[in-house]
C-alpha cells in the first residue's frame, strides 16, 4: 500500500474506535487478549500512517470494534 492510503485506513480505524468509545490501550489489551502481538505505541502509529497493519490484525480490530471490513478500508 501506498503511505495515503495506509493514512486513510488509519484515519478509519480512529474514527471507528473513537466512535465505539474505546482507547488505543483497550483496543491494544483485547488484541492481545486474542493472541495478537501489538501495543498501544503501535496502534497510534497505525492510526497516523508510520505503522504497516497486518492482516491478522485488521481481523482483530474488525472482531473487537464489531465493524465491517468496508468500514476499515473506505477510501474517500
Amino acid at each position: 500500500m501506498n503511505a495515503e492510503t495506509e493514512k486513510r485506513i488509519g484515519e478509519n480505524i480512529r474514527r471507528l474506535r473513537e466512535h465505539r468509545k474505546v482507547t488505543q490501550e483497550a483496543l491494544a489489551t483485547q488484541m492481545q487478549l486474542q493472541g495478537c502481538d501489538i501495543t498501544r505505541s503501535a496502534i497510534a502509529k497505525i492510526e497516523v500512517g508510520q505503522r504497516h497493519l497486518y492482516p491478522d490484525e485488521v481481523v482483530h480490530i474488525k472482531r473487537i470494534l464489531n465493524v465491517s471490513y468496508d468500514s476499515i478500508f473506505e477510501i474517500k
